[in-house]
């Protein structure tokens, strides 16, 4: 499976977390963003997102330049604090699909690299810009995975151009 981690948008205030919504910015971030992601892999099987709304939102963007061929799902193992682990054992249930999108947030999307890349949360220092993709090659159910890229938004941008 190919999987692809994507940090949610730009988002403002809210009086709770979990309502943040995209800013303008955001969209315009988040559409540039996802333009990049269907240039490189025009055929997502699943686009899976925390419950948060501007994850959700981001979730939705990328469906849209998709073609809408695969609808987000909220999945509550990519919502803030969840232990990296656990979301990896959330991720199996999708291991029959070629391509998977996770919309999520940080440092939890860098301990999912993490873990998968090492074998441990903490076995790779990386931190991923909102907007930021990475690509990672899953070979087994066992969690072994090999990095394919990481991109920042100008980079996935400079791609849809």
């Amino acid at each position: 499976m190919e999987l692809y981690l994507l940090r949610h948008a730009a988002a403002g205030e809210a009086p709770r977390d979990e309502d943040r919504e995209l800013t303008e910015r955001g969209h315009q971030q988040a559409r540039a963003v996802a333009a990049g992601i269907a240039w490189l892999n025009p055929g997502l099987d699943a686009i899976l997102t925390s419950p948060l709304a501007r994850a959700a939102e981001t979730a939705a963007i990328v469906a849209e330049a998709q073609g809408s061929q695969a609808a987000p799902r909220e999945l509550a193992a990519l919502e803030p604090g969840v232990p990296p682990p656990e979301t990896v054992r959330a991720l199996r249930a999708f291991a029959r699909y070629e391509h998977v999108v996770i919309v999520g947030h940080e440092p939890g999307l860098s301990g999912v690299v993490a873990f998968l890349l090492t074998g441990s949360p903490d076995g790779l220092r990386l931190a991923l810009k909102k907007g930021g993709l990475v690509a990672l090659d899953v070979q087994d159910r066992g969690g072994r995975a090999t990095l394919r890229y990481m991109l920042t938004p100008r980079q996935l941008r400079r791609l849809a151009r």
